[in-house]
């Protein structure tokens, strides 16, 4: 069942309407795309601009169009019971659209076949859908930006494997995550316009009951390209590449939710969810503030990313085509398109409000007794005539120590004092040498560079 919408049929007053499973996690903005009303919108025009272009080859009466435009109606209640008895979507909504235009309706749809509606109607709403994420990327990215210039030089730890490793800054760390969400916006870009194409060609996609000035025409009023060669459907390595960029949109989204869920840590709060006056963070403990935002992110990547290997596998069809992808659509194509619209905007709202605490970050770069100069000493003494090797070793010893002494959250001893007492260190490295090894300068140094590069 569709995570986004859901039909009761059995009940009279739920005919016809679309029923939100979960406006949680929705936007009305995208939510509307895939309403059966937006669909069937989209049908009843490409049905419309089809006839002008058959009228003027001379395949249907003049006036056709002029009707379908201005008569043509559908309901879609009388649309699902029409379908309940026929079993076809395409000639439910058909025969409703007979019922409103009356006689000249045996010449629409003429030469067609139900992919090319039904297809070309789904281009447009993953166009439609492309759009609006692209809004949203936007927002993202922007944010990123503000807050990256706005924390370009404010230091804190950079971590390998959860572990403190040497001096970044936070600013920088932002800056990562605007780079990949640019990289994201192009892919989108990219797999927006491969995705935007009409395709009218009739069965098993020959043109042998429609002109290919047909598939020409619909596809300009309706602001898409013509497919090359559409078999009887558009194929689906298009769709593929629609929804593998959005599963990996969604990683780095979840990328960015996991950085900001461990720098949120009690151990660690360095940064931290807005947290509102009236806000409850648990219903059992009242002291809590949770990162329950970017737990939700997290959690709404999971379910974007589930759509790709579907999409993937569906595009192997039989022959010309099967119906294999059409239940695999209907599902992924609402909810994968619904639930990144929505996170990408929590995303952006997270960030424009993100809580930083450098006071924290300094604090916790200092933990471990300036061992996040260990790379500087080893360095300045293979300068000094130390093999790499004995270097490294001289250095780890006393770095050993320093972890030896850590208690209540802190190094009890400073790695300075270990070098300073190592006869190896004092043979080669003076006090001065040590002081200037002991500074945060050098990892600040490029971050102009960096930045000048990507903004």
């Amino acid at each position: 069942m569709p995570l986004i919408y859901s039909f009761d049929f059995s009940r009279q007053e739920n005919k016809g309407k679309t029923i939100h499973m979960i406006p949680r996690y929705s936007r009305p903005e995208m939510a509307q795309i895939w309403a059966p009303d937006n669909k069937f919108r989209i049908w009843l025009e490409i049905e419309a601009y089809a006839c002008e272009a058959q009228e003027k080859l001379g395949v249907i009466p003049e006036g056709v169009a002029k009707d379908v435009w201005e008569k043509g109606k559908f309901d879609v209640a009388r649309i699902d019971e029409i379908e309940a008895e026929v079993k076809h979507d395409v000639i439910a909504f058909l025969t409703n659209l007979a019922e409103h235009v009356g006689d000249k309706a045996r010449f629409v749809h003429q030469g067609m076949t139900s992919s090319d509606v039904v297809d070309t109607a789904f281009a447009v709403q993953l166009k439609q859908s492309g759009e609006i994420l692209l809004t949203g990327l936007d927002r993202v990215i922007e944010a990123l930006k503000t807050r990256a210039l706005e924390h370009k030089n404010t230091l804190c730890i950079g971590r390998s494997h959860g572990i403190h490793g040497e001096p970044t800054t936070f600013g920088l760390k932002l800056a990562g995550h605007y780079a990949a969400f640019k990289r994201n916006r192009d892919r989108l870009a990219r797999a927006v316009d491969n995705i935007s194409v009409c395709a009218i060609s009739g069965a098993v996609g020959t043109y042998s009951t429609i002109d290919p000035s047909i598939q020409a025409h619909v596809a300009d009023k309706m602001g898409l390209r013509g497919e090359d060669v559409s078999t009887q459907v558009i194929p689906r390595d298009r769709h593929a590449e629609f929804f593998c960029t959005l599963g990996i949109i969604a990683s780095s989204i979840e990328n960015f939710a996991i950085e900001i869920r461990h720098l949120q840590r009690s151990e660690v709060r360095e940064a931290e969810e807005f947290f509102s006056a009236k806000q409850k963070g648990s219903s059992a403990m009242p002291h809590k503030r949770n990162p329950i935002l970017t737990e939700n992110l997290t959690g709404l990547a999971r379910v974007v990313r589930s759509a790709v290997v579907p999409a993937l596998e569906n595009v192997a069809l039989w022959h010309e085509r099967d119906i294999s992808h059409s239940s695999v659509e209907r599902m992924i194509g609402p909810d994968s398109c619904v639930t990144l619209d929505f996170a990408l905007h929590r995303l952006g709202s997270v960030i424009e409000k993100l809580l930083v605490y450098p006071d924290n970050m300094k604090s916790n770069l200092e933990k471990l007794g300036g061992l996040v100069f260990s790379q500087r000493v080893l360095l300045a003494l293979t300068q000094a005539g130390i093999s790499r090797e004995d270097a490294y070793r001289i250095v780890q010893r006393n770095a050993m120590q320093v972890w030896d002494s850590f208690a209540d959250g802190r190094a009890q001893k400073t790695f300075m004092s270990f070098l300073e007492q190592d006869e190896d260190v004092q043979a080669k490295l003076s006090k001065d040498d040590l002081v200037a090894i002991f500074t945060y300068d050098p990892y600040t140094k490029h971050i102009d560079s960096i930045f000048k590069k990507i903004f």
